[in-house]
């Protein structure tokens, strides 16, 4: 199942005020901003329903993949078999498994980059049992 996807925007203060416009009639609206400092890289903005975020547009991501793509984990352990088992299909590095607390508290994810340079992501919400 697909948590959330995301993509870079060429100017992401223009493309930041075309999204919560045109996504408002359906309900999205912004939920988290992450900042350059929090990212390490780059702004973010994630708009979603009910207090999660579903879409992701940002800068700064293009070395991070033109697209990100997550994907829903049943535990943190599903995460790190992903890490693993990606690296091991020779998959590159993009962020090695871990908590994100700047997304949610409970946030723990592992990132790769695929063959085609596209972020893939596995992500448990879960926490720790």
């Amino acid at each position: 199942m697909i948590d959330h996807i995301g993509f870079s925007v060429a100017d992401y203060a223009r493309s930041r005020a075309f999204y919560v416009a045109a996504l408002a009639p359906l309900g999205f609206v912004p939920v988290i901003e992450v900042s350059k400092e929090q990212t390490g890289d780059h702004e973010a903005t994630g708009l979603g329903l009910a207090g999660r975020p579903q879409l992701w547009i940002g800068n700064g991501e293009a070395a991070r993949g033109p697209t990100h793509i997550a994907l829903v984990a049943e535990s943190r352990a599903a995460v790190d078999a992903f890490y693993q088992a990606a690296l091991a299909a020779g998959g590159r590095d993009n962020g090695p498994p871990g908590l994100r607390p700047h997304y949610h508290p409970d946030y723990y994810g592992a990132f790769v980059l695929d063959p085609d340079g596209h972020n893939i992501e596995a992500v448990c919400r879960r926490p720790e049992p």
